[in-house]
């Protein structure tokens, strides 16, 4: 295993951070949108730089033409409706609340996708175990978000 678990432990911090930020940049721009924009452009830009810098060889055309439609465009979509949420969300609930719910719609989803093996990834069935770290999950959200303070 190695530092892989730190490793998407820094990840997942540098995502709570940038979301905080973010929102932050969309309440000043009065446009939780433009805000997000902004954040995918920079995102665009530091990601084809590195791109650019990395990559030793770049995919053949009938490689290209293998990848399914849908591919293109929907984790895109995905991540901007996501990412937009979360900066709507981040100044109405504090970045502790909704990152916690939205880590608990991550696990969930990515539980029963490891289980059905979704989009060619390992299968990982569901077993006790699982299901008992997921229920102890959503517990832990409850007592997270638990209190007068946290009524939306």
């Amino acid at each position: 295993m190695g530092y892989w678990p730190v490793l998407a432990l820094v990840a997942g911090a540098a995502i709570a951070i940038q979301a905080t930020m973010n929102a932050q940049l969309g309440v000043l721009l009065k446009s939780t949108m433009l805000g997000t924009g902004v954040a995918f452009l920079f995102s665009c830009v530091f990601t084809v730089l590195v791109m650019v810098l990395s990559t030793k060889q770049y995919p053949q055309i009938a490689d290209i033409k293998s990848v399914p439609l849908y591919l293109w465009f929907s984790g895109g979509a995905l991540s901007a409706f996501g990412v937009g949420i979360f900066y709507y969300l981040i100044p109405k609930m504090g970045v502790g609340s909704m990152m916690s719910y939205a880590l608990s719609g991550q696990i969930l989803i990515a539980v029963i996708a490891s289980h059905f093996g979704w989009f060619n990834l390992p299968v990982k069935p569901l077993d006790a175990i699982k299901v008992f770290g997921v229920i102890s999950l959503i517990i832990g959200v409850l007592l997270i978000n638990w209190g007068a303070g946290n009524a939306y």
